[in-house]
């Protein structure tokens, strides 16, 4: 899953990869509460957009599926005798969160929103795609593997939900203004091996 498939504009710096392999324990921690938060997004949508039907089926599903990784990682934590602990700041999410614009129409609203998290799916699979090569351990390589195939539908699940709502033309053109935008934010970041973003 290459960089250029998913759109990113930037490529993780190789020294996330490095870092993350001598702090598993902190990126698993990590990648816990990712996997919660990218439920609770789901729900939220959910919640929010009850009238949206084609939404609510294809959320439902997904919701599902990220509280299952989570309860995978959650094992992975246990099968190596490790604890949950503590979420901590998320400064990527933050980020990005000042990229999404607050206004114009609910559609636009909506819009905003599954092209952020089609966003942070797809530099989720761009990092496990480098935990999957790179980690070291063939469990977790394994794991990454499987994890990054289906954040990658996810991605694209996110984007075609965007373009339902709003002509494709316009979706694509903030797609591509939220990637650059998204470039920006990651050269602003120190890279921190103990974060999965």
């Amino acid at each position: 899953m290459e960089k250029h498939v998913l759109g990113l504009k930037l490529p993780t710096d190789p020294r996330w990869v490095n870092i993350a392999g001598k702090n598993l324990h902190d990126i698993l921690v990590d990648h816990a509460y990712c996997e919660q938060k990218a439920a609770s997004s789901c729900i939220s949508l959910i919640i929010q957009f009850p009238d949206k039907t084609e939404l609510v089926d294809v959320l439902a599903p997904v919701v599902a599926e990220e509280w299952a990784h989570f309860a995978r990682v959650l094992e992975k934590l246990r099968e190596r005798g490790l604890g949950l602990g503590p979420q901590r700041k998320d400064e990527y999410v933050e980020g990005i969160g000042k990229l999404i614009r607050k206004g114009g129409s609910r559609e636009e609203r909506l819009v905003e929103r599954l092209l952020m998290c089609a966003l942070i799916e797809a530099r989720s699979c761009e990092r496990f795609r480098l935990l999957w090569k790179e980690i070291g351990d063939k469990d977790l390589s394994a794991f990454y593997y499987e994890l990054m195939v289906s954040e990658a539908g996810h991605y694209k699940t996110f984007i075609s939900l965007a373009r339902r709502y709003i002509d494709h033309a316009k979706v694509d053109k903030r797609w591509r203004e939220i990637l650059k935008g998204e470039a920006e934010v990651l050269k602003s970041l120190i890279p921190r091996g103990d974060r999965m973003h």
